[in-house]
């Protein structure tokens, strides 16, 4: 009769430092096990370290290396367990091919006999290679085994016992599932929120068209009633006209009755034979041959139809003017609702968080408002040529204000001297915007954006840079027909060094000239103007403040020998 055995964890009999079955087994004064091998070099390598020797699971002190004594209980229950293993393998075979030769032949129903509670599957608990308890769980290889297989095939690698490494996959499983019902919680109430937003969206949208719709009715029923208006205006004026021409044809038939009368008087005069009798005739009706009082009657005092040409024109203006500024306007709204738009699209994005030591990934959604990126964005101050050139601006000279000394190329971006000056007394009469004193020119495009960017190649020693309200003086021989030189301009004077104008105030700068390229900012909602050197970097030069009040046209006024041109910014910023 077999010896009865005392239960033993198979972790009990492994080495806590090769993680093996134990060899040659030796117990310290802690009481821990080691195999002989494993304690002695360990214990050989922290002499070699300086380092005291000591236990390596307790981490105990000893003054001495101890004496290793052969634990015969420990090799005994070790020597059995791997005797067992071998035994239950050796019986397993024969099992296993009598299960082969029973699968060939046709299955019988057994009762009461589940098909899959085989002793040695997976399911039953027991490893498939020895027949062993399935209680060691390899936390590197996330797999559970036997404690031989841990020796045998696993060793270095973190091991624990399933029960325990159970409890803590079950911890982790609960707060995994805590979280994700936070998640999902938190994701259900977004939606609810962004549901409310869709609705107050909707319901503002309709007010919005009511809104609307109200006051362009009202609009359009002002313009019909000014237009009832006009057209009363225009009766009344039918009438007046009317009245006018009749009280003409009125006198004019009275007169003609009387010229009848008169004729027919002169020539009973004409034939009247006795000298005397015409003489004496003669002097009432000499008036009658008056040229002017003749001529008098075919006049009429002014045009009846000037009225009916003056009402056309003025409507007709003011139609356009009503046009021009509903396109403007509309075209304003247009713009601000695009980046709206824009700037509150929503989108959604999924973040994923891996934790280390097998913790569980969890996907949440986020929705996210791309309005906050693109205000951060727009909010900060460009400071390299890349972020100024999302602010560039076309521009083109306008050769109709230029003076009679200055050339336009073709395309209406460069200006120059003329090599050839030949001017005319009656030149400058030419067209009302040119400069006439100073050989200044402006550019067609006024800049009223919020922000605006331009840059400048200058070729010459001596130039001015200036930004102008379009109705500065240009015909006066004083400084206020010159950049800066009044309130209405703003320049940088580049020659030797650098100074700023503005109303006759100069300000000198330290900078000197070293970069032929110069670029201008400007920020018109918040008054200034600043201007930079461009090279590899932006060299800021100086910043102008002020409150503009209209659009502002880029200008420039040419030394000798000078040439001014406009940077094509287009495929800087692609």
């Amino acid at each position: 009769m077999a010896e009865p055995r005392v239960p033993v964890s198979f972790l009990h009999l492994c080495c806590p430092v090769c993680a093996r079955l134990l060899r040659d087994p030796a117990t310290l004064p802690c009481g821990h096990s080691f195999c002989s091998r494993c304690i002695r070099t360990r214990w050989d390598r922290d002499g070699r370290n300086n380092c005291p020797c000591s236990c390596p699971e307790c981490g105990h002190i000893f003054p001495s290396a101890p004496p290793l004594v052969l634990n015969r209980t420990l090799a005994e229950l070790v020597r059995d367990t791997d005797h067992d293993g071998e035994e239950r393998r050796r019986l397993r075979r024969p099992a296993e091919s009598e299960s082969e030769a029973e699968s060939e032949a046709p299955p019988v129903p057994k009762r009461g006999r589940r098909s899959g509670a085989h002793p040695g599957s997976p399911g039953g608990g027991l490893c498939r290679r020895h027949e062993l308890p399935l209680v060691v769980y390899c936390c590197t290889d996330e797999e559970v085994m036997c404690a031989l297989c841990a020796s045998q095939e696993h060793g270095g690698h973190r091991i624990g016992c399933v029960g325990e490494e159970r409890r803590r996959k079950q911890e982790e499983l609960t707060n995994v599932r805590t979280k994700s019902k936070q998640i999902l919680l938190k994701q259900k109430k977004k939606r609810s929120n962004l549901q409310n937003v869709l609705e107050q969206i909707q319901e503002e949208a309709r007010q919005t068209v009511d809104h609307c719709e109200m006051v362009l009715v009202s609009v359009m029923d002002s313009i019909q009633r000014h237009y009832l208006s006009v057209k009363k205006l225009i009766g009344a004026q039918e009438k007046a006209a009317v009245a006018q021409v009749h009280v003409f044809i009125q006198t004019l038939e009275t007169k003609m009755q009387e010229m009848r009368k008169r004729d027919a008087e002169l020539d009973q005069l004409a034939q009247v034979d006795s000298n005397v009798h015409f003489l004496q005739k003669w002097p009432s009706l000499q008036r009658l041959c008056d040229e002017d009082h003749i001529h008098s009657l075919l006049e009429v005092s002014e045009d009846p139809l000037l009225p009916f040409e003056f009402t056309k024109r003025a409507v007709e203006q003011l139609g356009r003017q009503l046009e021009d500024f509903c396109n403007k306007e509309f075209a304003s709204i247009s713009d601000t609702g695009d980046s709206v738009e824009q700037q509150e699209s929503v989108g959604e994005t999924e973040e994923v968080d891996t934790q280390q030591e097998g913790e569980a990934s969890i996907s949440q959604s986020q929705v996210s408002s791309a309005s906050d990126v693109s205000l951060t964005e727009h909010n900060e101050e460009p400071t390299t040529r890349a972020e100024f050139l999302r602010y560039a601006c076309e521009l083109t000279l306008d050769h109709t204000t230029a003076h009679e000394d200055l050339v336009v190329s073709v395309g209406d971006r460069e200006v120059k001297l003329s090599s050839q000056i030949l001017r005319s007394p009656f030149s400058h009469n030419c067209h009302p915007e040119r400069f006439i004193h100073r050989r200044q020119l402006l550019c067609r495009e006024g800049l009223q954006a919020e922000r605006c960017y331009y840059e400048i190649e200058v070729e010459g020693n001596k130039a001015e840079i200036a930004l102008a309200y379009k109705g500065m003086d240009r015909r006066s021989r004083t400084r206020l027909s010159a950049f800066g030189g009044n309130a209405n301009s703003w320049s940088l004077d580049r020659s030797k060094g650098y100074s700023v104008s503005h109303n006759c105030d100069s300000v000198q700068l330290s900078a000197c000239p070293r970069h032929q390229t110069i670029g201008v900012y400007v920020k018109f909602k918040e008054g200034t103007v600043s201007f930079y050197e461009v090279s590899d970097s932006m060299i800021f030069l100086y910043k102008a403040e002020a409150k503009f009040t209209e659009p502002l046209y880029p200008g420039f006024w040419l030394g000798e020998k000078c040439c001014i041109r406009i940077c094509d910014l287009r495929q800087d910023r692609q």
